[in-house]
């Protein structure tokens, strides 16, 4: 009986994600008295695999080779499916991001095993397993009931935490066995979404909407993330105009985010807006209207002009980081 936990690299280097899903998989581990291992597809630096072990894990399985550049969710699902049986797992685990949603259901129907996607927390059980998820927009709890052998689950970003409990890594590569013509997938180029700070794993994200009035007004927006190291979003109705790229849309619709930190201005804070970001540990609203449903959600909030809050935050900022 063991744990596998598969881990993403992106352009060979692992994000603040994978810490968590690590440590995650670390604490099952140790309330099943059981092995956790981690699983990476691609060409990973070992110094890179090394640093892992700040975080508990002691094995990983590698991957490489001219097949771990498709990207092709058929062929990554079998190689997790022949890992996970190798090690004889009984709990899979991945992150609950674009990868994770499209591997994960591909994974159980190949294991034959139940499956519960964005959890938020440890087990409440394991015998059954039984673990909790947000349902309605966040607006309630649901405790899912598996009861096959094997359990995959996707992890909720910003749900757990990260802890480091240092240890030496032992890297074993891992031959899978992909059957000929099974990859239908070809990466002719990829292109990276602009900016200094990846989204949807930003400690800190800046986000504005329609109350920023035109997309000239954004460059506040722009400094305030670059003071404190964030990432830029907006609200559909922006993307949807231009303002913005639809790369920073976030939302139900857009990409789901749990920075520690959000800032939404100008943002009215419709249930589909909410439904992406309240999984935050802090939202700071500003917005001129005192009853704006983004106040509802906000652990903190401003009412006021965004036009004249945003420049008295940043020069707030400077001044702090002046005087640190």
């Amino acid at each position: 009986m063991s744990v596998l936990v598969y881990i993403e690299n992106r352009n060979g280097t692992f994000g603040k994600i994978t810490k968590e899903l690590i440590s995650y998989a670390m604490r099952i581990a140790k309330d099943t008295n059981s092995e956790a291992v981690a699983l990476s597809i691609g060409n990973v630096e070992q110094e890179e695999l090394l640093r892992l072990g700040q975080y508990g894990i002691a094995k990983i399985l590698t991957v490489t080779g001219e097949n771990c550049h498709s990207r092709d969710d058929q062929a990554y699902s079998e190689v997790i499916k022949q890992a996970g049986l190798a090690i004889h797992a009984n709990i899979v685990i991945l992150a609950n991001n674009f990868t994770g949603k499209a591997l994960a259901p591909r994974v159980a129907v190949k294991l034959e095993a139940g499956l519960a996607t964005a959890v938020i927390g440890l087990p409440e059980s394991f015998e059954p397993f039984v673990i909790r998820k947000k349902i309605f927009s966040g607006k309630a709890f649901a405790s899912i009931v598996i009861e096959t052998p094997v359990s995959v689950i996707t992890l909720a970003q910003n749900s757990f935490g990260i802890f480091e409990s240092p240890v030496e890594v032992i890297i074993e590569e891992f031959v899978a066995v992909i059957a000929p013509g099974s990859i239908k997938t070809q990466v002719i180029s990829s292109e990276k979404a602009s900016g200094n700070v990846l989204l949807t794993e930003a400690d800190i994200v800046v986000s504005g909407g329609r109350g920023m009035k035109n997309p000239d007004n954004w460059g506040p927006i722009e400094e305030l993330a670059a003071l404190l190291n964030a990432a830029t979003a907006c609200s559909r109705p922006v993307s949807d105009e231009g303002w913005r790229p639809h790369t920073e849309h976030v939302g139900q619709t857009g990409k789901v985010v749990a920075p520690n930190l959000y800032f939404a201005m100008g943002i009215s804070g419709a249930i589909q807006h909410l439904a992406g970001v309240n999984s935050s540990r802090v939202i700071v609203a500003v917005n001129k209207d005192p009853e704006a449903p983004i106040f509802t959600a906000a652990d903190y909030g401003v009412v006021g002009d965004v036009k004249l809050i945003l420049p008295a935050l940043i020069d707030a900022v400077k001044a702090f980081k002046a005087n640190s």
